[in-house]
């Protein structure tokens, strides 16, 4: 799924980051060894994801307030990740330390709200396009410091990966482009200066900087704000000189317009707003006892 030691990490700075030096209100109102059930609950209809990162986070309450990790905790999901659940729908049952649980429960609620609130928007915009050959992709506008958990909630909506950062794909772009001289000098320079297992993306914005990122030897072409018509035919001027290369559309891509823009023929459509606008779910945590 993601790495687990770098999960851990970013799950137990979220509770340091709420809980601080204690919950003041649990810890007058709670006994120090009361325990409950509790159950989390769908408020509306919605596509699930972040179940298991809800269930750690519940595991390490106890590691965060007493240094060790608790496997006392039970945590049994009666749905998992990429279930489409309806208002009313029981997601998990849970028992334990009723501290815990109310420590835990807002962090948990806030990873299982706004993952399940990327995937279910991942999974309108790939419905969007069914039957067609063409792939939809996250991009790297993301919550900082969460980044690894909103891309696996692309991939539960539907959708798929773009580069996780900027270690592990060549795009250049527009600055890169007026600080090296050009898109051939660009691409130049890039090749000269990186690993040969990386393919070369190159970001242009008219019909003209398409042909110079052929001419120098682009493996994948990212159309960015163009319009329809422009998409159209810098697909058939791709496809004409060089069918290997790989297009990419970007840019004010809405489900209005997802559709008619991957009937163009592009083999990518990357979407910022599947992660810098998805509203979060509406689930809730109910203490049964």
């Amino acid at each position: 799924m993601t790495n687990s030691s770098q999960v851990d990490l970013i799950l137990k700075q979220a509770l340091l980051e709420d809980i601080g030096t204690g919950d003041v209100t649990t810890c007058a109102v709670i006994p120090e060894n009361h325990r409950s059930k509790a159950v989390l609950i769908a408020g509306e209809i919605f596509l699930l994801a972040g179940v298991p990162f809800a269930e750690r986070i519940f595991q390490l309450v106890h590691h965060v307030r007493k240094g060790v990790i608790s496997h006392v905790v039970k945590f049994i999901a009666s749905k998992k990740d990429g279930d489409v659940v309806k208002k009313g729908t029981i997601i998990a049952r849970i028992s334990g330390n009723t501290r815990e649980l109310l420590m835990g429960e807002r962090t948990a609620l806030n990873f299982l709200q706004r993952l399940s609130g990327i995937a279910t928007l991942t999974h309108k915009f790939v419905e969007c396009v069914d039957g067609l050959p063409v792939k939809i992709v996250d991009t790297r506008k993301t919550t900082p410091g969460l980044r690894i958990f909103e891309k696996y909630a692309v991939r539960v909506g539907g959708g798929s990966n773009h580069r996780f950062g900027l270690f592990d794909g060549v795009l250049i772009k527009d600055n890169h482009i007026n600080v090296a001289g050009g898109i051939e000098k660009a691409v130049r320079i890039a090749r000269e200066n990186t690993q040969h297992m990386l393919k070369v993306e190159v970001e242009v914005k008219n019909i003209k900087e398409v042909k110079s990122a052929l001419s120098a030897g682009a493996e994948i072409i990212m159309l960015d704000n163009m319009s329809l018509k422009d998409i159209k035919k810098s697909v058939e001027i791709i496809r004409e000189q060089n069918p290997q290369v790989i297009i990419e559309a970007s840019g004010n891509i809405r489900m209005e317009n997802v559709r008619a823009v991957a009937e163009t023929g592009v083999d990518l459509i990357s979407v910022g707003a599947l992660t810098h606008s998805a509203a979060a779910v509406d689930i809730s945590m109910d203490i049964l006892t």
